[in-house]
């Protein structure tokens, strides 16, 4: 075991480190000029399509399952997660508060990245047999790169099916189970009981049920955990100034160590800034697409202008209140980081409540994600074993959620997070080579000429 775990470790440290984190940043900025910052410009547009996407499904021209919203929904319920809380604080803890300052770039560069992403997955999609839709990045690749790249998205396939089991699933349970016992005393096997019982309800009824789950859920949460942070920075108003000062100030110079910080280089800042900042918002990683490819559209490029939404929720709005209650309260010098940075952070502010909050808020974030994930998986297994093969993934991914609610989880949390950044290589592949069709979509969907899934693309560039 200790040879594995050397062995994964060695890996890991490869796939999250700084070739990969360029890599995942550079495609991002080759996309954000291509487009040229159309993601960024066309920000307000996307609300506006996002408002109207709630009510899609009367429109019987539109082919998929789920409404527009419901597909960022259930993208958005496996994105934020414990990365928006924990992961914040560990990037702040590790490179400083200038970290945030790379957050905020990811998220911009990143805003890009998914938009590609969505377009391509409506683009190149496939009914299954029953008549539903599926896609994402091993169906781009092989729709759209041709079948002589088939082998790459089988490769994707593999990574996202073995990466669900871990980073959304039982990694989730177990940081609910943690923080519930830790401010409520629940013990772990209760705690994963619960969560099987209840996200076995949602998954067992397929996309339908879990986008409608979602659609409710994840806009309830995110405005509650929001709403909270507002009253913690509205207490510790003097504060935010200095905290938005020292962010940007610390994101181009080192910061001293000061109490039990130990102090953090420019490339620390730069470096946790982004690997938390793709951590959180999985901008490349390649999950996303697999929902929004079953969106309830015609349109590739207005799903994604819909899908971009979601890099800038999480990071610019949801990551940013974590960071800024954070920065506006002491306890990011004592040496503390993860969830219980954010806890502390919370508290000294809503002494007796703060922990509280944010316990609860990890427990719906991390069931979201466990939802969200659910379904990633199950579309990665059935495309490598076939149609038949759901309900034994869906089986086997619920009875997971107990053992992971009360495992000791360093070794399946070194894999599951080594398979989730291998996701990212053969997505990345994709998108650089398959940019021309994107860029093309792009232009003719704002020249007034929309190209539906299934017609043909005029010009050079790969298979269309």
């Amino acid at each position: 075991m200790e040879q594995l775990n050397a062995v994964f470790s060695a890996i890991n440290g490869v796939v999250w480190g700084p070739l990969m984190l360029i890599l995942l940043f550079g495609v991002g900025i080759y996309l954000q000029l291509g487009l040229k910052l159309m993601p960024i410009r066309k920000l307000g547009l996307g609300f506006s399509l996002l408002w109207q996407g709630r009510r899609s499904e009367a429109d019987s021209r539109d082919e998929g399952e789920i409404s527009p919203f419901n597909a960022l929904m259930t993208a958005l319920s496996a994105t934020i997660g414990t990365g928006n809380i924990a992961g914040v604080a560990t990037a702040i803890a590790l490179g400083g508060p200038g970290a945030v300052f790379w957050m905020w770039l990811t998220a911009l560069v990143g805003m890009a990245t998914k938009f590609a992403e969505a377009v391509l997955a409506v683009r190149y999609r496939e009914t299954d047999s029953t008549g539903n839709h599926v896609g994402g990045p091993m169906y781009y690749i092989r729709n759209g790169l041709g079948k002589r790249w088939a082998w790459l998205g089988g490769l994707f396939a593999f990574f996202g099916a073995v990466a669900a089991f871990g980073i959304g699933n039982t990694v989730q349970s177990n940081s609910v189970a943690d923080a519930l016992t830790t401010s409520f005393g629940v013990p772990a096997w209760l705690t994963g009981l619960i969560i099987m019982v209840l996200a076995g309800a949602v998954i067992l009824g397929g996309i339908k049920r879990i986008s409608r789950v979602a659609g409710k859920l994840v806009p309830l949460m995110a405005v509650a955990y929001f709403a909270a942070g507002v009253v913690v920075l509205v207490l510790n108003a003097d504060q935010i100034g200095g905290a938005l000062g020292t962010i940007f100030s610390h994101a181009f110079q080192p910061i001293a160590a000061s109490g039990g910080f130990a102090g953090a280089a420019v490339a620390a800042a730069i470096r946790f800034g982004v690997a938390r900042g793709i951590f959180s918002n999985e901008a490349g990683l390649g999950s996303a697409p697999i929902a929004h490819a079953a969106a309830q559209t015609r349109n590739p490029v207005r799903q994604g202008l819909i899908a971009m939404l979601g890099t800038f929720i999480d990071t610019l709005v949801v990551c940013t209140m974590t960071a800024l209650v954070i920065l506006t309260s002491t306890h990011w010098l004592d040496g503390e980081s993860g969830a219980g940075l954010t806890s502390l952070s919370f508290d000294s502010a809503l002494p007796g409540f703060g922990q509280h909050i944010v316990a609860i808020a990890l427990s719906i974030f991390a069931f979201t994600t466990i939802l969200g994930w659910s379904f990633y998986g199950e579309k990665c297994f059935q495309y490598l074993f076939g149609d038949r093969a759901i309900l034994l993934y869906r089986i086997l991914f619920v009875l997971a959620v107990p053992v992971g609610a009360m495992a000791k989880l360093d070794f399946i949390w070194l894999v599951a997070d080594t398979f989730n950044a291998m996701m990212a290589i053969p997505n990345l592949i994709a998108l650089a080579l398959l940019s021309p069709v994107v860029f093309k979509l792009t232009r003719d969907h704002f020249a007034g000429k929309t190209v539906l899934p299934g017609e043909e693309l005029e010009g050079r560039g790969p298979k269309a």
